[in-house]
């Protein structure tokens, strides 16, 4: 134990020790309820406890733990609902609570007590969790409607509804609980609630809705109050995929709100939506559309209407009641959408066809918030793009049949300030039209909104493209994570398609914190899978065309994986076995002879297509690439079962595999290790998938690197294929040729857009050709996250940072220098801490530094060090070596040789 310095001072005989307080060197930080940070309005009724240590000692382990539950802040015996006892246990992640039973809109406070194997004990801060409507029972409200007469067929104006209510004094807390059909804005008193936005958010609507609380005590006062909520059509009746499809959840829009206020003598108020609501649909946004944009009129906006001052007039009326179930609301267990950071213009542009337009130098998501001042009634239009075309105009055919544009229409007088409610755009250009000013630069500022997600991860090398990509790849991951992971964020799509998100989810996790946002995404992958196991193309399910495809449905089993490993969330994996065997009961009742040969399929989705006619077309087999993902889905679904404890299921999914790995060789592999389907998706499937005989495994290899070679150093793979490239060619030895396709500049490559300029991914490997043309303008996104799945790699083989054990309880730091690069760092934020990987090269001289958190471990792999170097470096800081890994506790470390 460390103690404070004891300073003794004299003074006229007195003799005063001023602290001898021990002081630990273990820390409890981080405190986390369900993957959040003191959440209101949590669901769950058993949450799980998670917290993190940190130490400046070296080796620390947690030896116990005792979780401490109490229905008040002081910690009272009598207001302690749990108390775990002291556990011996390492474990401090997702710890499930097992208290008494908890109550409705209740907040609980809660610490931790632990002790390391030091024998150091450390006590956390105290936060808490608050629970939300966990019961029917707890609704008085009812669902309102406020429109009257409506056309179904098109955009409507935003409906508003208020209400005044009267607060005694002496208020202690207030909370309001709110969803609705539609998305929806909140204010009480003129003050908007919240930071959320495009709230509930997205969910498989039909089967449940996110229903959102909040803190609002430092809103209501004592006397006359009044709240108002705007309402817009976003996807739940709003255009949705193509051929002007609208109203695909329902055609009119409602509001569940309940705000429960508490007093100092223990009585509440409940004020709930009902008849008594006041509604209008005479305000100023006068359309909102996920893909349109947005009109607003400000002559009709009038700041007090959501103060008690404000008179109800007879253009407002009473809502009326709607027939909605109460019984399908759910808490968010992701993150809530919010306005994330914001961007500023760089440079205003006349383009040769006489347009103004504004570059912000990123091809961002959000919106655009401007100044202007004019007459009132003089409209003014913002048209969003993402790129220019070859002369330098705008160019917006890629976006289809969307319009993503802003028509405001001014009040007249003073500045006016304005930002969009209820839609939201992918862009990096904006086009101004009928401008009444000389536009400013200051007057623009670019919102990025997308899910409130931590970051998790950091990455960068000595090669400035390869930055670059890092950076594209994490901006569109923020661009298409908006409440769902969608392919694209701009034209008439933007829906949650699951091949992308399955190939993405990797790389997902070492960028940002997405446990809580696929935990949301994946339960509703389960409700829109149909009852015979289809798993639909996209989540939600807007298309309800009943099929499933290859690649894509098998989301349904390649994210829960994904999750558990990252994450080491059992409990998630639980939620979605029943899921994971749905899915290959499906492709097993479709398929003959242990192979998937009938139905659609995307296939290997926009492959390189060569003009070579010499090297032939690199297509890769519909059949073959179906089947070869059936053997993985059944190899992952026996995993999950044996994590469960499932042992005779994990042996019936295995013995499964075997046999569809056996009927696949038999089909697709000739005896000297040829496939079928000559392409480099092939080998690398069929060797990600261990689909080979290990006998032919290294001759597939030399045929994988042969067609590399072939198209002079070119990949040729598309949206199944990509993911696992670099990964196979690593895992075989070949991360020489993994480095040469990493550092190819020329299409079709990873770095090609990024010397075409992009700043986020494109869906096409030749989104923009090399003359400055354009691909097909039917499907040619330049913010579309795909072919980012090569940041895994980047992580995990660049900057060496990998998990040994689910959850990262045990870290693999195996960095594999090559391609020219002299210098990595990678950070990530694992849940039991910050792992670093940093290595620099001078000469033939390497330097790596590692650190690693407290209670976690580590294998370490030295990149290009002799057994002797090996052993001399762990020698030298008294480290283990078993079978050439340096196994270390936390701490920080440092190697050169």
């Amino acid at each position: 134990m460390k103690y404070l310095l004891c300073l003794t001072i004299s003074f006229f005989g007195l003799i005063t020790c001023l602290a001898q307080t021990p002081v630990s060197p273990l820390k409890v930080e981080q405190l986390r309820t369900e993957y959040k940070t003191n959440p209101v309005g949590i669901d769950v009724t058993s949450p799980r406890f998670s917290w993190k240590l940190s130490s400046t000692e070296r080796n620390v382990m947690q030896a116990s733990y005792q979780i401490i539950v109490s229905s008040a802040e002081l910690f009272k015996p009598k207001t302690i609902i749990w108390d775990s006892g002291n556990i011996i246990s390492d474990i401090s992640h997702l710890i499930d609570y097992q208290g008494t039973n908890l109550q409705s809109r209740k907040r609980y406070f809660w610490k931790v007590i632990v002790r390391d194997n030091r024998n150091n004990t450390a006590e956390s801060a105290i936060n808490y969790f608050e629970t939300g409507m966990l019961n029917v029972s707890d609704w008085t409200a009812k669902w309102i409607e406020p429109e009257r007469e409506i056309d179904i067929t098109a955009s409507q104006p935003s409906p508003v509804v208020r209400k005044i209510f009267v607060a005694k004094p002496k208020i202690v807390s207030a909370r309001l609980y709110v969803t609705s059909r539609g998305l929806n804005e909140l204010e009480i008193n003129g003050q908007r609630v919240g930071q959320d936005v495009l709230s509930p958010g997205w969910t498989a609507y039909q089967s449940r809705i996110q229903c959102f609380s909040y803190d609002v005590t430092n809103l209501v006062k004592t006397g006359a109050n009044a709240i108002g909520v705007t309402l817009g059509d976003g996807w739940y009746r709003g255009f949705l995929a193509w051929e002007k499809n609208r109203n695909v959840y329902g055609q009119k829009l409602a509001l569940l709100a309940q705000l429960h206020i508490v007093y100092s003598n223990g009585k509440e108020d409940i004020i709930g939506t009902d008849e008594s609501w006041r509604a209008n649909n005479n305000g100023p946004i006068r359309l909102s559309d996920i893909y349109n944009g947005e009109s607003y009129d400000a002559r009709l906006s009038n700041a007090a209407w959501s103060q008690a001052e404000f008179a109800d007039t007879t253009a407002w009326w009473p809502a009326k009641l709607g027939d909605y179930p109460k019984n399908n609301l759910i808490a968010p267990a992701g993150p809530p959408v919010r306005r994330i950071e914001e961007i500023k213009p760089i440079k205003i542009i006349k383009t040769p066809s006489g347009e103004t337009v504004l570059d912000f130098g990123q091809n961002m998501v959000g919106w655009v918030r401007f100044r202007v001042k004019g007459e009132a009634g003089q409209t003014v239009k913002i048209n969003h793009a993402e790129v220019l075309d070859q002369k330098g105009n705008f160019y917006v055919a890629n976006l289809r049949a969307a319009k993503v544009e802003i028509n405001y229409t001014l009040k007249g007088g003073e500045v006016e300030t304005y930002e969009p409610h209820f839609t939201f755009m992918g862009f990096q250009y904006i086009k101004l039209t009928n401008w009444p000013t000389e536009p400013s630069l200051d007057d623009f500022v670019g919102v990025v909104v997308h899910s409130d997600m931590p970051v998790s991860g950091t990455f960068e090398c000595s090669k400035p493209l390869i930055n670059q990509l890092q950076h594209n790849i994490v901006w569109g991951q923020k661009g298409n994570f908006v409440d769902v992971p969608t392919d694209c964020p701009q034209r008439d799509e933007r829906l949650g398609w699951t091949g992308d998100a399955q190939a993405f989810a990797r790389t997902a996790t070492f960028n940002k914190d997405v446990a809580g946002f696929f935990t949301k995404w994946l339960a509703d992958v389960a409700i829109d899978q149909k009852a015979n196991g289809a798993v639909p193309w996209v989540v939600p399910d807007v298309l309800k065309n009943g099929q499933p495809s290859s690649g894509w449905s098998d989301v349904a089993t390649i994210i829960p994986t994904d999750m558990y490993q990252v994450y080491g969330d059992k409990r998630l994996l639980a939620a979605q076995y029943e899921s994971m065997k749905k899915w290959v009961g499906y492709i097993k009742t479709n398929s003959s002879g242990n192979l998937w040969r009938t139905g659609f399929h995307f296939g290997d989705w926009l492959s390189y297509r060569g003009s070579n006619l010499q090297m032939g077309e690199p297509t890769t087999d519909n059949d073959f690439i179906a089947s070869a993902f059936y053997a993985y889905s059944a190899k992952l679904t026996s995993q999950a079962a044996l994590t469960l404890g499932k042992t005779m299921e994990a042996l019936e999914y295995s013995e499964l595999y075997d046999k569809i790995k056996k009927a696949f060789n038999q089909e697709f592999v000739s005896p000297a290790g040829r496939l079928v389907c000559n392409t480099q998706t092939a080998y690398v499937l069929a060797l990600h998938f261990d689909l080979f005989p290990e006998n032919l495994r290294l001759q597939a290899v030399e045929r994988l690197v042969k067609d590399i070679k072939d198209h002079k150093n070119h990949l040729t793979t598309g949206f199944l294929g990509t993911p696992y490239l670099c990964h196979v060619l690593t895992r075989f030895g070949k991360n020489d040729v993994a480095y040469e396709l990493l550092n190819q500049e020329t299409y079709p490559s990873w770095l090609y857009p990024v010397k075409m300029g992009a700043t986020t991914i494109w869906e096409r490997w030749d989104g923009i050709k090399p003359d400055g043309s354009f691909q097909d303008a039917g499907m040619n996104s330049y913010n579309h996250y795909a072919y980012g799945a090569i940041g895994d790699w980047m992580y995990q083989h660049i900057a060496g940072i990998d998990w040994a054990e689910p959850g990262f309880k045990k870290v693999r730091i195996a960095p594999k220098p090559g391609g020219g690069i002299t210098s990595a760092n990678g950070s990530y934020e694992s849940p039991f801490g910050t792992i670093v990987s940093s290595w620099s090269m001078a000469g033939s001289q390497i330097k790596i530094s590692v650190t690693i958190p407290a209670n976690s471990s580590a294998q370490i792999i030295l990149p290009n060090a002799t057994p002797a170097q090996v052993t001399q470096l762990a020698n030298a800081q008294n480290l283990k070596v078993v079978n050439g890994k340096i196994e270390v506790g936390s701490g920080i470390y440092e190697f050169v040789y």
